[in-house]
């Protein structure tokens, strides 16, 4: 599949049914286009099952309460409208992409409790999010924006509105011939890159972020669970700005990402080393399994 993402062939389940990927449109004046009342989920499949799908379908509808928003299907129900796309377009292998707005109704303005609900599943082919840096490392730089604090943005919420920081962090990265950023939080810790979880290696034990003002996200939790499966020691903390040079190893994970090893971080570098390379290896396994 090529082409820009609206003008292709195949299915998207919008509403309860499959509709023509041409005919799956919205109204100019949906609440979501305006206030970013929407929230979203990326998922991949492999093999004709989707990842941690129902997992997903949960943290949808999660986060749609979160922004005060009740979708109207069930988790299961989401299931089997992803499902059903994936099998309408005759993909295993696929990138999963659920999305829940406040549509065009009778309220065009902040408040919105008038408008629909609604839902939509499309779907499409993807490789490697950071293209070769699999085998090399990401280059990041350091975004200016940082995590806004918890009591500020529903911070456990996938929604829309939070991306627009990271939208211009990755712009401003990919200027510098950088793949992502790094983002600080409002307090100067160490967060996450734009749209992937961080970790971090020195002597043997993994440091990873504590997720108390960004998303914690279902492959990170994945992966924390396979370090200690593996036997390595993991801290879940703050991390400070100047750690960075003592750190020895750094990979991202995420739904897109995967586990994606960091070469280099502003001024700061990092082997591919073989834990990175052990914890990739293995999840790719995982997610074949």
């Amino acid at each position: 599949m090529a082409g820009a993402y609206d003008d292709r062939d195949g299915r998207i389940w919008m509403d309860g049914g499959l509709v023509d990927w041409r005919d799956a449109k919205v109204h100019i004046l949906t609440h979501a286009l305006h206030y970013a009342s929407a929230v979203f989920e990326g998922e991949r499949c492999y093999g004709g099952k989707i990842f941690k799908g129902h997992e997903h379908s949960v943290r949808l509808r999660k986060s749609a309460n979160l922004l005060d928003m009740e979708i109207p299907y069930s988790a299961e129900e989401i299931d089997a409208a992803k499902d059903a796309m994936l099998k309408a377009n005759g993909w295993t292998d696929a990138y999963v992409r659920a999305i829940a707005w406040r549509g065009a109704g009778e309220d065009m303005g902040v408040s919105a409790k008038r408008n629909p609900v609604r839902l939509a599943v499309a779907g499409w082919e993807w490789g490697n999010y950071y293209g070769d840096a699999k085998l090399k490392g990401a280059k990041l730089d350091i975004a200016k924006w940082k995590r806004p604090a918890p009591e500020t943005i529903p911070s456990e919420a996938k929604a829309a509105g939070l991306y627009m920081i990271c939208t211009m962090s990755k712009h401003a990265a990919e200027a510098k011939g950088c793949s992502d950023a790094m983002m600080f939080d409002y307090r100067g810790y160490v967060a996450e890159a734009t749209g992937a979880n961080i970790f971090f290696v020195k002597d043997g034990e993994v440091h990873t972020p504590k997720p108390d003002c960004f998303l914690n996200g279902l492959t990170r939790q994945t992966v924390i669970g396979m370090l200690k499966d593996m036997q390595v020691k993991v801290h879940e903390r703050h991390i400070m700005p100047e750690e960075l040079e003592s750190f020895e190893q750094c990979w991202l994970t995420g739904t897109a990402a995967e586990v994606t090893p960091v070469g280099q971080i502003g001024d700061y570098t990092f082997e591919v080393g073989d834990l990175t390379k052990r914890v990739a290896s293995e999840y790719e396994k995982l997610v074949r399994a």
